[in-house]
């Protein structure tokens, strides 16, 4: 019962966040329910002009023509202006759920723009994709749906109801009294579907999330014969999701006949109620024949709004899902008072800097820096040190759990987070292009470049030989993993993006380790002129592409166990020249 309330309280607070949206729209939604009140007027006023038109059938050779001839004119009339209102009913419809799922789907995006890291690192890229496309997709046929066919459905009903009880109580009572068995049916379908399309659309996401990471990683897969263990992992999802959605469409599918059932039992009875009262001259026969097309009339929305209860069961689950996203905590907002950090000297220091990516699981204790403007800061150790983890700390994709970071005096909180990572220049070992030409790639950074700028960038990052070689030269158009271009290459085309912006500081993680020897001697160079006056922190396994640092951190188990430069940590024999040695034995 407790797990009744609360699936159906959460329900009802979905619905009610999906209305917040709608609420934006209600004018078109006073509209669309105005002419959904009009076309069904109409439609129930058909019935009467057609009962009208038998009663003037009386007996042969005593049928009025002429007056039959005024009613078909009526009829046509009737449903001239519901055809009207129907089409102009079912555009404000298509409008107002098209333009609520455009601001959903915007939400989202601009939420996952403002996720913390923690949230994207723990989540799968597949699942939050399904989320924001698939599910979004799906809780739009259900509203669609919903607003189509709910309210003519409603007003349908209730509106038959009434001209049925204007035209015989008696047999309208009849109705009545076999109406609770399409609400039973309704009820016993809606409260098993929720949580069946809700598993359905959880496995869903599960298994896109499965194909993105299959996909994206083919190489990997195919290169440790991994084709048969992903095969049996992806037919155990697709097992799972054959059965729950089976178990979904299987009680959704007993909405038609089972409201069919119902509508035979409503139309039985008004025919057989209803030819006792005609024989007894209660009723006309025209009436009559009135009354058994309203009983079809009336059963008729039950189909549709049982079909409308199921999708939007599905709808509502999909948007529990959305919703879940979009109400993320988001990373904390930079302060009122935060500064724009502007022409940075590259002053920065960490004090008394704790960290850790798992509360039982300690990473940086203690961590003291103070690096100087212009100095060349290199950090190495054995992987999982906290290298990487510094790098975070220092851009802010995570803030400190204790201690501060310093940018020229200023505590990193208190900068916009743009601005700090403006002043940084970051060239990564893993790449990341866009969609779109070598050139946008290039000043991605600074939009504004001229072309002649790129170019220049290029040839710095010696990036400008193997450009002019391709089709369109600067100009060709490359997917988002960079198509047929090799790692060394995209590596080339970030560090010339770099080398475009020439921020006050620098970041360089592994900037060269997909680049072969000889041309990471020239890109040395290159970073050696570029990295002058400039705040550099390289991050590098290969120890021969640090030795002219200024300051070299030798970093075990999130902290600093040596500290110098290269001649003077040799000279200690320490940790750092069993790293070297190990290098270059042999």
């Amino acid at each position: 019962m407790a797990e009744n309330r609360q699936k159906r309280s959460g329900q009802m607070a979905t619905i009610r966040k999906v209305l917040h949206y709608i609420k934006k729209y209600w004018l078109l939604v006073g509209t669309s329910l105005g002419l959904a009140a009009v076309i069904v007027a109409l439609t129930l006023y058909v019935p009467i002009l057609t009962g009208d038109a038998v009663d003037l059938i009386v007996d042969k050779g005593l049928v009025d023509m002429p007056g039959i001839f005024v009613i078909l004119k009526k009829i046509a009339l009737a449903m001239i202006l519901t055809a009207v209102a129907q089409w102009v009913m079912n555009t404000a419809n298509n409008y107002i759920t098209y333009h609520v799922i455009q601001d959903i789907r915007q939400d989202a995006f601009h939420k996952l723009e403002n996720l913390p890291l923690k949230y994207l690192d723990a989540k799968s890229y597949g699942d939050i994709v399904s989320r924001v496309i698939a599910d979004v997709d799906t809780f739009a046929d259900g509203l669609l749906m919903g607003f189509t066919q709910l309210f003519t459905g409603v007003l349908t009903i209730l509106g038959t109801l009434i001209f049925m009880l204007i035209t015989n109580v008696p047999i309208a009572l009849v109705v009545i009294c076999i109406t609770p068995v399409s609400f039973l049916v309704a009820r016993f379908i809606a409260t098993r579907t929720y949580t069946m399309f809700k598993e359905q659309s959880e496995t869903r996401g599960e298994q896109t999330a499965l194909i993105e990471e299959m996909v994206g990683n083919q190489k990997i897969v195919k290169t440790f014969s991994r084709e048969t263990a992903v095969t049996e992992q992806f037919r155990e999802i697709n097992g799972r999701l054959e059965k729950c959605s089976l178990k979904a469409i299987f009680y959704s599918s007993l909405t038609n006949p089972c409201t069919r059932f119902v509508n035979s039992l409503v139309y039985a009875g008004v025919g057989i109620f209803g030819a006792i009262v005609a024989i007894r001259g209660g009723i006309s026969v025209g009436r009559l024949s009135c009354f058994l097309s309203y009983a079809n009339q009336y059963t008729k929305p039950f189909n549709e709004i049982s079909g409308v209860i199921t999708e939007l069961q599905n709808a509502i689950a999909c948007a529990a899902r959305i919703f879940e996203l979009i109400e993320e905590e988001a990373q904390v907002p930079d302060g009122e008072n935060a500064k724009v950090l502007t022409d940075a000297r590259g002053h920065v220091g960490l004090e008394h800097v704790y960290f850790q990516y798992v509360p039982d699981k300690k990473l940086i204790q203690d961590f003291n820096l103070d690096v100087k403007p212009g100095q060349r800061v290199a950090i190495v150790g054995p992987t999982g040190c906290g290298k990487t983890t510094v790098i975070n700390l220092l851009m802010r994709f995570y803030d400190v759990d204790q201690g501060c970071i310093r940018v020229d005096g200023t505590d990193i909180r208190n900068l916009t987070r743009g601005s700090l990572r403006t002043s940084y220049g970051m060239v990564l070992q893993d790449t990341w292009l866009r969609a779109g030409t070598i050139l946008d790639n290039i000043r991605m950074g600074r939009p504004q470049a001229t072309e002649e700028e790129v170019v220049e960038a290029a040839r710095a990052a010696h990036a400008h030989s193997f450009i002019k070689r391709l089709p369109e030269g600067y100009h060709t158009v490359i997917t988002e993993d960079g198509g047929s271009l090799s790692q060394g290459q995209k590596q080339l085309l970030c560090i010339a993006r770099v080398m475009l912006c020439l921020p006050p500081m620098l970041i360089l993680d592994e900037a060269t380790s997909s680049i072969d020897t000889r041309t990471e001697i020239r890109i040395q160079k290159a970073f050696a002129r570029m990295m002058e006056g400039r705040t550099s922190f390289i991050v590098a396994h290969r120890l021969s592409t640090i030795r002219e640092a200024d300051i070299i951190l030798v970093m075990k188990d999130g902290n600093i166990i040596e500290q110098g430069n290269h001649e003077s940590l040799l000279a200690q024999g320490g940790f750092y020249r069993d790293l070297y040695n190990s290098q270059f034995a042999g």
